[in-house]
């Protein structure tokens, strides 16, 4: 299994935990394919020309893995061993249903209205301004 070094940001409790998790899911260090590829995205030349992020392939099952949270190549590692294991108890639980139905959630709700929706939400808010209209102070008159 992999040598844990002292990292800042990677602690041996937390390399436990992931290693807990990878146990709990099944999964052997020698079932596991690990590649180092380019990362991408925001972080200008040190993220485009250092491999630091890590893919991870488990063989039995096919699952592949791809993290680049950190620009440490050891701690993208752990991230990724970790990641591994969620998804394969999220497969055997379950749960990645739950995920997915959770994506699909948050996809309808930023999905644009259509123009029958805008229209009724547009009377709705008229017919409410009338209203808090005709709320105003009562004058009787001078006294």
């Amino acid at each position: 299994m992999l040598g844990a070094m002292e990292h800042p940001y990677l602690r041996s409790e937390t390399v436990a935990r992931i290693r807990e998790q990878l146990r709990a899911a099944g999964v052997r260090e020698e079932e596991i394919e690990e590649r180092f590829v380019l990362g991408s995205g925001a972080g200008g030349q040190k993220i485009n020309k250092t491999s630091s992020a890590v893919m991870l392939r488990h063989a039995p099952s096919g699952q592949t893995v791809k993290v680049q949270a950190s620009r440490s190549r050891e701690v993208n590692r752990w991230l990724a061993r970790r990641a591994l294991a969620e998804r394969l108890l999220a497969a055997r639980t379950g749960a990645a249903d739950a995920r997915q139905q959770e994506i699909e959630r948050i996809r309808r709700q930023k999905r644009r209205k259509s123009r029958r929706q805008r229209q009724r939400m547009v009377a709705d808010k008229r017919r409410r301004a009338t209203t808090k209209a005709g709320r105003g102070r009562v004058d009787f008159g001078a006294e």
